[in-house]
């Protein structure tokens, strides 16, 4: 047995021997005499390896030509094109989605291998497909040179009418999806490389297994403003990417996404404040004990930000959490019930910790306020009216609520601002809540920053949280400061800057 017939009895390919001879012949000659026979064959096995694919997670795009087993998920629509030689005949192509149990990709199929899927292929059927990797419109796709049928291969992957969020792998297409709106984004614009303008909008959609970000694009962008948290909405002909590390469905030409008369639960499982710790990406949930007003400021780009700080409190801490963004907007009031999802726990300022809710949070205010802030704010302010509370049933109200539950001080702190709101006569507690607030925004201060905003007033930026200053210093916009003072009404009156 030659060289070549021992390389190529070691491949495993489909490729014939004669082919494979042919193949090494050119490459010695190609070489010049610098490979010899044995060395070729092994170049080109190299080659045709490469060309394999284990599995559809293991195609990329940029690979010469792959060969791999799927299974038919969905059959589109055939659809015709004109080529750039106005002589030519009509184009014709069909997209197939096939998938194993890494993954799912799109297969394009032109012309006549196009009308034949139309005619021949069935959902659920195993195909051997090879063709080209490449970056397509919706994500990575092959275009096939080679389609045949596999009766006797077998690809363990489970056809889906309707998909749960547990359901989802990366490349699965055509996903159907019912949720619970638990967020919406506003649209925003960005320029593509060919200097068009593109619109992309998000929701945030949950069931009974998880949660999964919703990515409109471009016309369908406009669907974001059609629904309100709670809704339940029916998502069709998705397809679904990663981006940072999560999964997403995104819905393009071909999708919808339709408001449903089902009912469909999602619940948070939420993480302890207790239990919080820097650096982690959690979802807390509690009852809203304090909110500060939007606060703007300039970034290094010029544009304007927005962040707005609110304290919330469950039945083992309280964590003060940033909004950042469009996400400052949110009515969020005294007493509301709320749940924040994928926040990142930060050091704050004066050794708390804080949640940070940025580009891929969610903020979710649950119907009805938090029942222990609620019976607290009406024992207080009957008291200070002279009626009678009941101080035991606001203990059960206490231990009894779930979500949001505040513990003691939590209540009083509910309680005292939301009472400090309708007592007339400026007693009871509606004092005690203005002498809190006294006693806590006098404390000194101290916070580090970039100067994104000079004159009156200074506003810093460490990254993370924005603090508006006053102070006569001359300051230049970039550079980094340390300011010390005490805080009044949410603006550092900085004794010291250096």
């Amino acid at each position: 047995m030659g060289a070549i017939e021992e390389v190529y009895d070691e491949l495993d390919t489909d490729v014939e021997f004669e082919e494979f001879e042919a193949a090494v012949e050119d490459k010695v000659e190609q070489m010049g005499g610098l490979a010899d026979e044995e060395t070729a064959a092994m170049l080109i096995a190299h080659e045709l390896r490469d060309e394999e694919a284990d599995t559809i997670a293991d195609i990329e795009p940029g690979m010469n030509e792959v060969k791999f087993l799927g299974k038919v998920t969905a059959i589109g629509e055939i659809r015709t094109f004109e080529r750039d030689d106005e002589e030519a005949e009509e184009g014709r192509v069909c997209n197939v989605d096939v998938a194993d149990a890494s993954g799912s990709v799109r297969v394009a199929l032109w012309d006549d291998m196009a009308a034949a899927a139309e005619e021949e292929l069935e959902v659920g059927q195993v195909l051997r497909v090879m063709g080209r990797p490449k970056e397509g419109y919706s994500g990575l796709e092959v275009s096939a040179d080679k389609v045949e049928p596999d009766e006797d291969a077998e690809v363990d992957v489970q056809v889906l009418d309707t998909y749960r969020v547990e359901d989802l792998t990366l490349g699965a297409s055509d996903v159907d999806l019912v949720g619970q709106v638990l967020d919406t984004d506003s649209i925003r614009t960005f320029d593509r490389d060919d200097g068009s303008e593109g619109r992309v909008a998000n929701l945030t959609v949950g069931d009974e297994t998880g949660r999964v970000r919703i990515t409109l694009w471009d016309d369908k962008a406009d669907l974001a403003e059609e629904f309100d948290a709670g809704e339940v909405v029916e998502v069709g002909d998705g397809y679904v990417r990663e981006r940072d590390g999560d999964l997403e469905l995104h819905v393009g030409d071909r999708g919808t996404v339709e408001r449903v008369d089902d009912d469909v639960e999602y619940v948070p499982e939420t993480t302890d404040i207790a239990d919080l710790e820097i650096g982690q990406t959690v979802d807390i949930g509690g009852g809203v004990i304090e909110t500060d007003p939007v606060r703007t400021f300039d970034r290094d780009d010029g544009s304007e930000g927005q962040v707005r700080n609110v304290r919330i409190k469950d039945e083992t801490g309280e964590i003060r959490v940033a909004l950042w963004g469009d996400k400052a907007d949110r009515e969020i009031d005294l007493a509301d019930r709320v749940v924040f999802t994928d926040v990142e726990i930060q050091d704050g300022w004066q050794d708390d910790l804080e949640a940070s809710a940025n580009w891929r949070s969610t903020v979710s205010v649950l119907d009805g306020e938090s029942e222990a802030a609620a019976g607290a704010a009406n024992g207080a302010s009957g008291s200070g009216a002279g009626g009678s509370g009941d101080a035991d049933s606001a203990d059960r109200d206490a231990s009894e609520t779930g979500l949001g539950a505040f513990a003691e001080d939590g209540q009083k702190a509910a309680a005292e601002a939301v009472a400090g709101e309708s007592d007339d006569d400026g007693s009871g507690a509606s004092g005690g809540a203005a002498a809190a607030t006294t006693e806590r925004s006098s404390e000194d201060v101290e916070f580090t920053g970039t100067v994104v905003q000079t004159g009156d007033p200074v506003v810093l930026d460490d990254g993370q949280q924005t603090r508006t200053v006053d102070t006569d210093a001359s300051l230049r916009l970039g550079e980094e400061i340390t300011v010390r003072g005490p805080e009044r009404d949410g603006t550092i009156d900085a004794d010291d800057v250096f």
